[in-house]
């Protein structure tokens, strides 16, 4: 490619908000060996993205500066290292670059690696496509790997409790639980809560009312899982509304989270959380695809930006209560 040079935004240390960001001009990077270089059309933002700027993993992560951010991606296939076998120039493809911690997708271009890449079938836009890593794979594994959960209709009934379910996690593991046998409960803000049932909830509830913060659900239902996709809620809130053997997943676990799932295994207590450690896989990333491909899956976008304004989705992602994903697209 004639192109020696691209266009990228990086942050140089911790903390600044949208204003720590800045637009550079660096090299075109290239693959090695079973890698791809990508083309990007579109990245998504997720919260742990901004919260890694701010600190959150200080001095871990990230792992040196400048630092290019942001890790779900989509595009097309510009030029393949040696041992790429599965993807050829031109192939539109969805690829994971490894967990916020790798970053690299704020860029027009990117390697990754082939392991981590699934194609993009023509149903699938690349905005969609680059939502689907951190936030669909976190809700998916919660729900069948952690949680147990059978994606059809023939075990018997699972109560599920979905917490913060108009956000970019809770709103995939609504509809992917309501692929299974399931009762689902959803809490949301009050002006969601018209959205969330359209994702196929069964009873939603205002997280801001005395019920919604008490978790209870409308019809009495007990959970058997809870996807716990916020912050601040205390085990005294789910212990007594999960079933005998019920199960919190915490996708963003606090010390607490972790000193009570050790707690809970020295006492044998079958109720119990768990903090959701993972990063996401090619596997799970092409089932997810398929299932959009399908119509059984969708992405909800609650902004996109264009490149020259990725600080203003970086402050839109800060700011919250985003209906779905915030995407940049170049």
């Amino acid at each position: 490619m004639a192109r020696k040079v691209m266009h990228a935004v990086w942050y140089t240390g911790y903390g600044g908000g949208a204003a720590g960001l800045k637009h550079v001009e660096i090299p075109i990077p290239s693959p090695c060996k079973d890698e791809i270089l990508m083309k990007v059309e579109a990245a998504s933002i997720n919260p742990i993205d901004w919260k890694i700027h701010n600190g959150f993993a200080r001095p871990v992560l990230p792992k040196k500066f400048p630092f290019i951010p942001l890790s779900d991606v989509a595009g097309e296939v510009v030029k393949v290292g040696p041992g790429v076998k599965k993807f050829k120039a031109g192939d539109k493809i969805v690829s994971t670059l490894g967990g916020p911690s790798a970053g690299g997708g704020l860029a027009e271009y990117v390697v990754a690696k082939e392991s981590l890449t699934v194609p993009r079938p023509r149903e699938v836009s690349a905005a969609d496509g680059a939502c689907l890593g951190i936030a669909a794979c976190a809700a998916l594994h919660s729900l069948t790997v952690t949680g147990g959960l059978k994606l059809d209709k023939t075990k018997p009934r699972t109560n599920v409790l979905i917490t913060a379910a108009s956000g970019g996690v809770g709103h995939y593991a609504v509809q992917l639980a309501k692929l299974g046998n399931t009762h689902v409960t959803a809490t949301c803000g009050a002006r969601n809560i018209h959205f969330v049932k359209s994702l196929g909830a069964d009873e939603v509830l205002d997280y801001r009312t005395p019920e919604g913060a008490a978790l209870k659900s409308p019809s009495g239902q007990k959970y058997d899982i809870v996807v716990n996709c916020t912050t601040g809620i205390p085990w005294s809130t789910f212990k007594p509304n999960l079933s005998p053997t019920g199960k919190v997943i915490d996708i963003t676990p606090s010390g607490g989270t972790f000193w009570n799932c050790a707690v809970q295994k020295l006492t044998f207590s079958k109720k119990q959380v768990t903090p959701l450690l993972v990063n996401p896989s090619a596997q799970e990333i092409g089932f997810l695809v398929k299932l959009v491909k399908e119509g059984k899956l969708k992405t909800v976008i609650d902004s996109r930006y264009p490149f020259s304004q990725a600080e203003a989705a970086w402050a839109k992602s800060i700011e919250g209560h985003a209906t779905g994903k915030v995407v940049v697209e170049l």
